[in-house]
């Protein structure tokens, strides 16, 4: 009995001292924490959803979703090939030029009327700070952080390692003049050398002007949060972006519900969404879109164009790797225009009539 307690004390201490690696984060406290609690969306010590949100769908249990991990996957999970990509110097984009440019997965590049958005940035490769986690696929990692340009405006949906990758955000450091993002994660901001002048933490249902007169609104996603043990002590987000011409929603990470409808009442027309389709699985149907919801959610917002990502760069779910593309472009047709780019191609935002081949069925 000594042995073994002492072997689950060296566990314990093990699993600690390996958790105060940076690339863990900040847990928010004092001052933060103590606008975290007066959020009308943290209750019980936790974040909460505008609906009942269970991680596993009625029916599942942990045990059953790693048999099928183990046991169930697609055997095409991966593609033998190298992806089609497109290398566009970022740096050389004209100012004026409206465009959005995405790199796989939730990160893409956004410029309109003259000011640079880089939203949830993945460069490292890799999406877990364990070793053999799921790495980048090939043809899919041929943007870095120095492929970048100043960016204005560095958008964060929530705090998850496929979205907020430690690596990359550090050393996107001097490219970026401010931050947005959800309440708490400047916590982790600040652990990797953000000023804190620069982070702007935001909860549902506010809005923030911008330069050049653009305005973002944020807003509800049905997710969660957390970097190690502790779920939901930082704030998940979707948001608005308003242009004097144009409205893009950029929609992070989230299951299907009341929300988008609401969004799309507050906001009218909707020029472009961004919705995840992706990763998706029915254990987990709360918390990630399956791609008839992400067609019904696009449809909720009034968008007129809809681009679909969170696919083609890394394993997180059992579905073939084409498998999104495919079945979103199914549910999509003859309801509202795809726009499905090749990583690294650029979206013309300006011109609704651009059309993109289905790379991934080639």
């Amino acid at each position: 009995m000594l042995y073994f307690l002492l072997v689950v004390l060296l566990v314990v201490a093990g699993v600690y001292i390996f958790l105060q690696q940076p690339q863990f984060g900040k847990a928010p406290s004092g001052e933060r924490l103590s606008r975290i609690s007066r959020s009308v969306n943290y209750r019980d010590g936790a974040f909460q959803n505008l609906s009942p949100t269970p991680t596993l769908t009625k029916g599942y249990s942990y045990p059953k979703v790693l048999y099928a991990f183990f046991f169930k996957k697609s055997k095409e999970q991966k593609p033998t090939h190298a992806l089609p990509s497109i290398k566009t110097n970022l740096k050389e984009l004209a100012a004026d030029e409206e465009v959005l440019v995405w790199f796989g997965h939730s990160s893409y590049f956004l410029r309109v009327q003259g000011v640079s958005f880089l939203i949830d940035p993945v460069f490292s490769g890799r999406v877990s700070p364990l070793p053999g986690g799921s790495q980048a696929f090939l043809g899919t990692d041929i943007y870095g952080v120095e492929d970048m340009p100043p960016i204005d405006y560095l958008v964060l949906s929530h705090d998850h390692y496929d979205h907020l990758d430690h690596e990359t955000v550090s050393r996107l450091k001097p490219k970026v003049s401010e931050v947005i993002c959800g309440l708490g994660v400047g916590a982790h901001l600040e652990r990797w050398g953000y000023a804190p002048q620069t982070i702007h933490e935001k909860d549902w249902d506010e809005q923030m002007d911008l330069k050049q007169g653009l305005k973002i609104y944020t807003h509800p996603a049905r997710h969660f949060s957390g970097r190690t043990f502790k779920r939901n002590n930082t704030l998940w987000l979707s948001y608005l972006l308003q242009t004097p011409n144009k409205k893009i929603f950029l929609g992070g990470d989230s299951g299907y519900d009341t929300h988008f409808k609401k969004i799309g009442e507050q906001h009218g027309t909707i020029d472009f969404a961004i919705l995840e389709n992706g990763q998706y699985n029915e254990a987990w149907h709360a918390i990630h879109c399956l791609p008839p919801e992400t067609v019904k959610a696009a449809q909720d917002l009034h968008a007129k164009r809809m681009m679909p990502v969170h696919s083609s760069k890394f394993t997180l779910a059992l579905h073939a790797w084409y498998a999104p593309l495919t079945e979103v472009s199914m549910h999509a047709a003859g309801k509202l225009p795809l726009v499905t780019p090749r990583i690294g191609e650029p979206v013309w935002l300006d011109d609704e009539g651009q059309t993109f081949m289905p790379w991934w069925a080639e």
